[in-house]
């Protein structure tokens, strides 16, 4: 989507469950102490002891915060986007002030707690007592560790209670796995696995930040198909079927999906605006276009169209038939700003809600970017969620909410990139930083010092011409060593070149060439996918279409003998004609089963 800031919560990060055995003794109320005397920056574990003797607070809980939230990392006292301080994440928003409820509890400045870690740490357990205390109808601590878990939902002050619960479950893992971590000063803070069952009942009386006025024309009233998102559906004055309807003057088609049609798709976006400015585009009945779902950079899900229904979102029909389509708060130039640990996280439950509600597999093939989507005609298409967005990282979200990974052959000469920058965000309580970039790009020889292959979008990082992103498989004819040194290898690929670009007239019409993918160490591994050689009796080059049907538009050409990898099949509609989806360059692309010659099995 295009469109126009930002201010919102960050900060989850998800640790593999590891269950060892954990037994704590009862705690209740009393007084907090402020005459305990101030402990340095650089004593975490001490720190973490003497505020769990002064509050009552269990000291694995305080460990497991503030690794969640900061990793024991103070942040030079920088504020996260949402006006959050240090490792325990001390808010100054429009949530909620833990900040100076902290600085009032201890009897410190703000300064103070923003700045020094054992501070911050006594500040945030002092809050966590203050929010038990008044949670609990007899005004007493939680008796185990495990009753906790409706104050960590608490804590979290998020505007949901869907997205408070998704907190408290995500600390709850990092108790059960435990850890080990230095502090930015070189101490190490450990954490053994507990092996605590929350008690969940506990949530019960869980505050959210609800006070916070929801946008125009949402509601909290649960009338959504997923659970714990906001209710911004759409009028259905909005709706393109009725005979008396006109396009643009309305933006989506009811329908009974998948009764109707199959949903085989989800594909991921970013607004390029903030929410105000996005639920504005989508509560036009002129704009043209519409969306599933918009999910904040605080995590919280907002629905605005039925899961049945169809959206106008992708550019392509036949895909918008067949897709949820999920927006992010966000901006594909500048990701690193915006795409964090909890926006991820909350995109991941809720795709892994649509891959099993439809039997979507869990690859990139089928949660595919706006950017790799075909245009079915001959017009180029968005390029969202752009280089920043961490598909490894993302995917791996998904599986961790139960969803498996799909098996499939092993081919030779069959590589996808998954680099160390896209594992997890760089940067402090969960957000990215520019080394996040995950675009990589196409040279015309086997070197770096090799011009690059044509890009439409001269100087645009988010231009996709001339890029591949990651999880995607492709077919490699050879591969080198970099020749002038810099370790990285490149691939000999057959690429879709928009080589016609900058004719006069220009034309989009693409051509596929071998060009050269410059991949950097490590970041080359096996891929999944059948790989395919392009045919053609008479040797002439095979037409490429955005979409499986026959008669579609062909928006480029390949040679006959050059080979791609097809990441899966469909059957067109009403017919028993077999297309191949191809990766034919940054987005899918279609050929029939006539010109396809399946290549070696590994």
């Amino acid at each position: 989507m295009q469109q126009q800031s930002l201010s919102k919560r960050i900060g989850i990060p998800v640790v593999v469950a590891l269950l060892f055995s954990f037994t704590l003794s009862a705690l209740s109320g009393g007084t907090i102490s402020q005459a305990s005397p101030a402990i340095g920056s650089q004593s975490a574990n001490a720190a973490i002891t003497q505020a769990s003797r002064d509050t009552g607070v269990p000291a694995p809980l305080l460990k497991a915060l503030a690794y969640m939230e900061g990793q024991f990392n103070n942040h030079q006292g920088y504020p996260s986007v949402d006006g959050g301080y240090g490792s325990m994440h001390l808010i100054k928003n429009k949530h909620g002030d833990t900040l100076d409820e902290a600085a009032m509890d201890i009897g410190v400045a703000t300064d103070k707690l923003k700045k020094d870690l054992a501070t911050n740490i006594r500040g945030g357990a002092a809050v966590l007592r203050d929010e038990a205390l008044q949670q609990s109808p007899t005004h007493t601590l939680p008796a185990s560790l495990a009753d906790w878990y409706g104050v960590a939902a608490t804590y979290s002050h998020s505007p949901t209670r869907a997205a408070a619960l998704q907190y408290a479950d995500a600390l709850y893992t990092v108790l059960n796995a435990g850890f080990s971590r230095q502090t930015e000063s070189g101490e190490l803070v450990t954490l053994a696995p507990q092996n605590v069952q929350p008690h969940t009942a506990t949530a019960a009386t869980t505050k959210t930040a609800i006070t916070a006025p929801l946008p125009n024309g949402c509601t909290r009233d649960n009338n959504v198909d997923y659970a714990g998102a906001i209710d911004c559906i759409i009028p259905t004055s909005f709706d393109c079927t009725p005979p008396e309807a006109t396009y643009p003057g309305c933006t989506y088609e009811s329908t009974d999906r998948p009764t109707v049609l199959p949903v085989n798709y989800v594909t991921i976006h970013d607004t390029e605006g903030d929410l105000q400015a996005s639920l504005g585009v989508f509560q036009n009945v002129n704009s043209g276009v519409s969306i599933h779902y918009i999910i904040d950079t605080d995590g919280t899900v907002y629905q605005l169209l039925h899961d049945k229904d169809i959206a106008y979102h992708v550019g392509n029909y036949w895909y918008n038939q067949r897709s949820i389509g999920i927006e992010h708060i966000g901006y594909d130039a500048t990701g690193y700003l915006w795409y964090n640990a909890a926006q991820y996280l909350s995109s991941a439950k809720l795709t892994a809600y649509l891959i099993k509600k439809y039997n979507i597999p869990l690859d990139h093939d089928h949660i595919v970017s706006h950017g790799t989507v075909p245009s079915p005609l001959l017009a180029t298409n968005h390029v969202d969620p752009g280089p920043y967005w961490l598909w490894t990282y993302y995917l791996k979200l998904i599986h961790e909410q139960g969803v498996a990974y799909p098996k499939g052959k092993k081919y030779d000469n069959v590589i996808t990139l998954k680099p160390k920058t896209d594992e997890k965000p760089f940067g402090r309580n969960g957000t990215e930083t520019t080394a996040n970039f995950n675009f990589f790009y196409l040279h015309t020889g086997p070197s770096t010092h090799s011009p690059l292959i044509t890009q439409l979008g001269v100087n645009d990082i988010t231009d996709e011409t001339n890029s591949v992103e990651t999880n995607t498989s492709y077919y490699y004819i050879n591969k080198v060593k970099d020749p002038v040194g810099t370790g990285d290898t490149l691939y000999e690929i057959w690429y879709g070149e928009s080589d016609h670009g900058k004719d006069n007239p220009p034309s989009p019409l693409t051509d596929a060439h071998l060009a050269w993918l410059d991949v950097p160490p490590g970041a080359a591994k096996e891929g999944l996918g059948t790989p395919v050689t392009l045919n053609s009796a008479s040797g002439a080059d095979i037409p490429i279409t955005g979409k499986p049907l026959t008669g579609a538009i062909t928006i480029g050409h390949a040679p006959s003998g050059s080979i791609f990898v097809s990441g899966y099949t469909y059957v067109e509609d009403g017919t028993t004609n077999l297309w191949y989806e191809i990766n034919y360059n940054h987005r899918q692309a279609w050929v029939p089963a006539s010109a396809v010659v399946l290549t070696g099995q590994k």
